[in-house]
């Protein structure tokens, strides 16, 4: 079974989110199965994503959007102010 290609991304997290990304997987990752904070990650984003589909794509997966074509870097001040958020 050939293996998949892993693609890279820098998530960039407050200094406030990282403490809590790093507290939950110490807490609770290896419990969960995550071998590593990055294992952590995709988990969660790919929870996020499967959320998304079922809302906003009628349960289908998205055909894969092609490396490159997503905007780089951080938020933007008002972006981060802006923000729809759960606290």
């Amino acid at each position: 079974m050939p293996s998949k290609k892993i693609a890279a991304f820098t998530p960039y997290f407050t200094e406030d989110e990282a403490g809590r990304v790093r507290a939950a997987f110490l807490a609770a990752g290896p419990l969960e199965g995550d071998a590593s904070v990055s294992d952590f990650i995709v988990r969660a984003t790919m929870r996020e994503v499967k959320r998304l589909e079922r809302k906003h794509n009628h349960g289908k997966k998205w055909e894969p959007a092609p490396a490159g074509s997503l905007r780089r870097g951080q938020r933007t001040r008002d972006e981060l102010q802006h923000r729809k958020e759960v606290h």
